[in-house]
């Protein structure tokens, strides 16, 4: 009977324990809004500047910490604050796309953070001419 009366608290104790966990998730308040989900580049010249910038404000009220952000190819390298951002203040998101890959492109960029709408999605699209 013990041993039956000790399973029980035990389990309860667990499935107490990981209702906790998820209610701390829920609890995340950190938001972020973006100015512009895609930057087009139009047409860019062989191994022009190919680096654009995607502004962000925390909306929440907790700091809001960009975890990682993504890339679909190595042609486009992103750069990120690793630092947290406060409630209200502003931040951003540079990505550089390789100008010496000619042609049209068209990349997503995925930034995972600690809001509880993550990842989101951004976008940049151009093409690259060669030079005549």
């Amino acid at each position: 009977m013990n041993k039956y009366l000790f399973i029980s608290i035990v389990t309860l104790l667990m499935l107490s324990s990981c209702k906790n966990e998820g209610d701390k998730k829920s609890e995340v308040t950190a938001g972020i809004k973006f100015e512009k989900m895609e930057h087009d580049f139009g047409t860019v010249l062989y191994n022009s500047d190919g680096r654009c910038y995607f502004e962000f404000t925390n909306t929440g009220k907790d700091p809001l910490m960009i975890n990682n952000v993504r890339t679909t190819c190595g042609c486009t390298r992103p750069e990120w604050p690793k630092e947290p951002i406060s409630s209200g203040e502003k931040g951003r998101i540079g990505i550089t796309y390789n100008t010496k890959i000619v042609g049209s492109f068209n990349k997503a960029i995925t930034v995972y953070s600690n809001t509880t709408v993550s990842p989101s999605k951004l976008f940049v699209k151009g093409t690259v001419e060669p030079i005549k």
